[in-house]
């Protein structure tokens, strides 16, 4: 199974970017960690971190056909970005949205997906345990197991 996790602006950044809100894990640390994980759970997981909106795009095209499922932190994008939602509308591999803080409880303008609706589900507050949770459930869903609201 091959995954891929795309993530939006400023995600880099991670263990020095507010670390009170997103933790003090770096992006490095997390990627390594999480590829790791994947690994021993029978996935390859790949990633891709941009600031810009149109290599997010880009990469998201070029993933058609190539992966089994797509984890995407969209960062501030998520928010007003129609562009990258018609992006995720565009291909037929499957996206779950995932977001470090709870979106719905921080700034008003925060509390609105333009992407999610495009997307199979959306994982959010959980902190970096939400990308991990992503993880599995793809592998869940590929490997036959079913969920507990499928059987």
């Amino acid at each position: 199974m091959k995954l891929l996790l795309i993530n939006g602006p400023n995600l880099n950044l991670l263990g020095c970017r507010e670390p009170n809100i997103y933790g003090r894990s770096t992006y490095e640390n997390m990627i390594s960690s999480l590829q790791g994980y994947s690994e021993k759970s029978g996935a390859k997981l790949d990633c891709f971190q941009s600031n810009h909106e149109g290599q997010l795009i880009d990469c998201l095209q070029n993933a058609r056909k190539v992966y089994d499922g797509i984890i995407l932190n969209p960062g501030a994008l998520t928010h007003y970005s129609y562009a990258l939602r018609d992006a995720i509308q565009s291909i037929d591999t499957p996206i779950l949205e995932v977001h470090i803080t709870n979106i719905y409880a921080r700034e008003s303008f925060r509390q609105i997906s333009v992407t999610a609706p495009a997307c199979i589900g959306q994982i959010t507050g959980l902190g970096i345990q939400g990308y991990y949770l992503a993880v599995d459930y793809f592998i869940h869903r590929f490997s036959g197991a079913g969920t507990a609201m499928e059987e």
